[in-house]
């Protein structure tokens, strides 16, 4: 047989197999946006998690990076949803791996009293989607 023969069938092959079973990339390609920093470390949500939910607020996933790392102090991972109407927000999961790591079971709207860093996100996210 020729190499150019078994070279292309193995080509085909493997074109077929990428159509049929593609790569799986979980791993998300996040597109970080940051708010003002305040004493206790900035935040950042992400403009490709944006979804709408049913209710008409809007599920995003956020990142605190505290001021001073540490073992006990690390980033926290937030799957968010945000009231725009309203102007709060709830935490719907927390985690320092993954995000959904921890499902949070208090699931009332908060408002964000202040915190500069909550505050940036919601004016950023609903600003955005809009």
């Amino acid at each position: 047989m020729n190499f150019n023969f078994i070279r292309n069938i193995c080509l085909s092959c493997l074109a077929v197999l990428s159509i049929f079973y593609p790569l799986k990339t979980d791993a998300l390609s996040h597109n970080w946006v940051g708010v003002p920093k305040s004493e206790f470390g900035e935040q950042l949500w992400d403009k490709s998690s944006i979804k709408k939910n049913q209710d008409g607020s809007i599920r995003v996933f956020s990142k605190f990076i505290p001021r001073s790392t540490s073992a006990i102090t690390q980033d926290i991972l937030y799957t968010m949803d945000v009231d725009c109407s309203e102007y709060v927000f709830r935490d719907i999961a927390v985690g320092a791996n993954t995000f959904d790591e921890f499902k949070n079971k208090d699931l009332e709207w908060k408002d964000p009293h202040g915190d500069k860093l909550i505050l940036g996100v919601i004016d950023q996210v609903c600003t955005f989607s809009n």
